[in-house]
């Protein structure tokens, strides 16, 4: 557009000088000079108008640059790290451990924390109350013979209403007690495992509900308090169903970032499917599964725990690729 009117100028001069070149001399040239000048003024306010235009339409309309860090390599894709194409595990050690006496479970001879959290619910029976306590006393004698464990331990039920429930799941406005929601906190991180196993002994059955996503929060907010050069390890014996699969589910995604998670589900009524999935990778090795409460109070899954959680050795990993034949 601004060619084209510099070149009507331009035309109009060249008319107009030869015009002039007619008449007089001086005075075409004159006339000229006077319009090249014109032309070239028109020009240069055009000119700096588009500048201001763009410059404006730039400012309203910013562009953003892109700048490649890292130049691709290859047409592939990695598969994600817990795919089975490059995750892959192999039997050992598929022989039960050996207990020097059948009436006890096997020791823990090793520095680790736990959190041991036991079920509370109407759902577990006058039975199966007695026996998950029989399991917890096993649990603290296998620890007691060593002296290197530290041990908390919550007991857990819920609200028998559903708006003490919602009070409990952050629908309240004020603060509400933990033991108002079911969460007794028999005793915080300690290594006198024999007053742990006394104070589970006086424990009484609350029969409330189940809300696990909870005690498992509580279970994170305890491990502050354990040891840093201890692995730290959280037991969860349950019997059924929690109140919130999704909020159970999330909890236990939150734990699993600062301790290992083990699930004890007895009897047939715990939701297996969904306790896979909450559980520490691999389940395989952390579920520890019991048919009935009758099998939850005998030493023998005890010695299942401590056998997951309390290895002689740790196992080494091997990371590279197959030799080639």
């Amino acid at each position: 557009m601004i060619t084209a009117a510099l070149a009507a100028l331009f035309v109009a001069a060249s008319s107009s000088a030869t015009q002039c070149y007619a008449d007089d001399q001086e005075a075409c040239s004159a006339e000229y000079a006077a319009e090249r000048a014109n032309g070239e003024s028109l020009l240069q306010t055009q000119a700096q108008t588009a500048q201001a235009q763009a410059l404006a339409n730039a400012r309203d309309n910013p562009v953003t640059m892109k700048y490649v860090k890292v130049e691709p390599e290859g047409a592939g894709k990695c598969p994600d790290k817990w795919s089975v194409k490059r995750l892959q595990y192999k039997k050992c050690n598929m022989v039960r451990c050996v207990t020097p006496l059948k009436d006890l479970p096997l020791a823990c001879n090793r520095s680790i924390d736990v959190v041991l959290l036991l079920d509370g619910s109407g759902s577990l029976g006058k039975k199966g109350w007695e026996a998950e306590i029989k399991a917890a006393q096993l649990f603290t004698d296998a620890f007691a013979r060593s002296g290197k464990g530290n041990m908390a331990v919550i007991l857990y039920s819920g609200p028998k209403t559903w708006s003490g429930v919602s009070k409990c799941t952050g629908k309240s406005k004020t603060a509400v007690d933990p033991e108002a929601c079911g969460i007794k906190m028999v005793t915080h991180f300690t290594e006198d495992i024999k007053k742990v196993r006394q104070l589970i002994t006086g424990l009484e059955w609350p029969k409330g509900s189940t809300l696990t996503s909870l005690a498992l929060m509580t279970a994170k907010t305890e491990l502050a308090l354990g040891r840093r050069e201890a692995k730290a390890n959280v037991i969860v014996i349950t019997d059924g169903r929690p109140l919130s699969y999704r909020k159970t589910a999330v909890a236990s995604r939150q734990l699993r970032k600062s301790a290992r998670l083990v699930w004890v589900p007895v009897s047939k009524h715990a939701p297996l499917k969904y306790i896979k999935k909450w559980a520490t990778r691999r389940w395989q090795e952390n579920v520890v599964r019991v048919k009935n409460f009758e099998e939850l109070g005998t030493p023998s899954v005890v010695t299942h725990i401590i056998a997951d959680i309390c290895p002689q050795e740790d196992p080494k990993m091997e990371i590279g690729r197959p030799a080639l034949t």
